[in-house]
């Protein structure tokens, strides 16, 4: 437990923190998921939910919610998965 107020008021920040980058990541999870389905199924709109999923990953890793070689590798599968489902 933080004892003096300064870690105490980092503690609180990293609280903020810990659920924006929550939040952003599994906001990029769900269109992920969003884009396998839409592969899956065959769905008509799988560019435009590969194009919104690409900008949600790029924009985490502009964030520093997420590793950019890890973005970068998603991305990647997505296009793959996206080329081959045409």
């Amino acid at each position: 437990m933080a004892n003096h107020a300064s870690a105490k008021k980092r503690h609180r920040q990293s609280l903020g923190r810990r659920e924006r980058n929550r939040h952003q990541r599994s906001g990029v999870r769900n269109a992920v998921r969003k884009v396998r389905q839409a592969a899956a199924s065959g769905d008509p709109e799988l560019e435009a939910y590969f194009r919104g999923a690409e900008r949600l990953l790029r924009r985490s890793t502009s964030k520093g919610v997420m590793h950019p070689k890890t973005v970068s590798r998603t991305v990647s599968r997505l296009h793959k998965l996206v080329a081959s489902a045409k």
